[in-house]
């Protein structure tokens, strides 16, 4: 059954992984261009840096076998993933054979729709293909890492949105010289400073296959990796023929972050912007002259537009008061609290009342529907919502009591 400890015991624990996340976060000084504390120097020396000779580890079991072990985390009771690993050493010798000769080919991708509350269409690659994706990133990953800015959140290690959020608090608190209120102040979060807050118009469909290439190119000076790039790549049926990539695949979290890293160089080198954050395509700089900010919406479009043959989305890129709330990676941040995102609660609401009607009739576990609420727990803690958590624990001893 679910108890009311196990619940604690779930929030006590993402309590203390988020104080290690909040150090993490904070352990870069603003001028920190890579993540590594590194000098202006240093970095161009690391930026100009190529890699050659990287396939043949690429192809290797032993790199096959950690990226099999990185695809099966948290699906290993599926069914494909059990048939794959009952014959695992036959699977891996085969996908080895297949890179080496060059005549690997990625599976259809199977497409689905999701409502999470916006329509997306999500494609899922074959399991054996999952295993060579990971076999890829596990090598490129720590080039393009060493180059990344420190502040691009997404699908990185020791990132996250949560990071994000304290990143973006913590720019925040300077912008605003630690809460200064605007002129006629009705309540101590009405504080001075603007929020650039933008994303890019259909991101993931819109990423050029030719300009992505030219990009790895800088880095990778291996052909027979980028012939691999351009077999997945070309895996994907997209409406405008090199043009896309899938939602719902690890290599184009991993491209994309390589994409819009120059967005990043751009923001941070030309315009000299101090307080930059991207999560994907979403990213958000904070400016105490509102005047600055409609420069650099202008010269960011201009940028992606002429670079990168991108559009930032027209209705969601805007300048927005700090002292109205800003609404990022699914909070809505005030100076001195933060509120969940009224979709984000109400979907969790809706699964919430069908997971313990599902428990009440026998057909969901406990076990599940205890592992359901954890990630909630996890990310609605950072908000301010003890109250909110405290009636949905209530409801769970009320069901109990029944």
């Amino acid at each position: 059954m679910v108890k009311l400890n196990e619940t604690a015991t779930t929030v006590a624990r993402f309590n203390a992984n988020s104080d290690r996340a909040r150090l993490n976060c904070n352990r870069n000084p603003d001028n920190t261009d890579a993540g590594l504390g590194i000098t202006q120097s240093i970095l161009e020396q690391i930026i100009m840096k190529t890699y050659t000779n990287l396939y043949d580890k690429l192809c290797t079991i032993e790199n096959l076998e950690i990226a099999f072990e990185k695809a099966r985390e948290r699906k290993s009771r599926k069914d494909y993933v059990i048939k794959f690993e009952n014959n695992l050493e036959n699977e891996l010798r085969n996908l080895s054979l297949e890179l080496k000769s060059l005549t690997y080919k990625p599976r259809f991708l199977k497409r689905f729709i999701v409502r999470d509350p916006k329509t997306r269409t999500i494609h899922a690659s074959a399991f054996r293909d999952r295993v060579v994706y990971h076999a890829l990133v596990n090598i490129i990953e720590p080039i393009f890492e060493r180059i990344f800015i420190h502040d691009s959140y997404a699908s990185r290690i020791n990132k996250g949105t949560l990071n994000g959020v304290l990143r973006f608090e913590e720019f925040m608190r300077k912008v605003s010289k630690n809460g200064r209120l605007i002129k006629n102040a009705i309540d101590n979060n009405q504080i001075i400073g603007y929020a650039l807050k933008a994303d890019i118009k259909h991101y993931f469909e819109t990423v050029d296959h030719e300009i992505l290439i030219s990009l790895i190119k800088k880095k990778i000076k291996d052909d027979k990796v980028i012939w691999l790039i351009n077999q997945i790549l070309s895996n994907y049926d997209a409406e405008i023929i090199g043009k896309g990539m899938p939602l719902g695949n690890l290599t184009s979290q991993f491209f994309a972050n390589i994409y819009l890293n120059e967005l990043d160089y751009f923001v941070k080198h030309k315009l000299k912007a101090k307080y930059y954050i991207r999560y994907v395509d979403d990213f958000i700089i904070l400016h105490n002259d509102k005047k600055v900010l409609e420069g650099y919406l202008d010269e960011i479009n201009n940028f992606i537009m002429n670079n990168l043959k991108l559009e930032l989305h027209p209705t969601k890129s805007k300048i927005v008061p700090l002292s109205k709330g800003i609404t990022f990676l699914g909070y809505r941040i005030f100076y001195h609290y933060k509120l969940l995102r009224k979709h984000n609660f109400r979907k969790f609401k809706k699964d919430f009342n069908k997971n313990l009607e599902l428990c009440k009739n026998g057909i969901l576990d406990y076990e599940n529907f205890n592992s359901s609420l954890s990630g909630w727990f996890g990310y609605s803690m950072w908000a301010n919502t003890y109250k909110l958590r405290r009636n949905i624990i209530n409801e769970i001893d009320r069901y109990k009591q029944n």
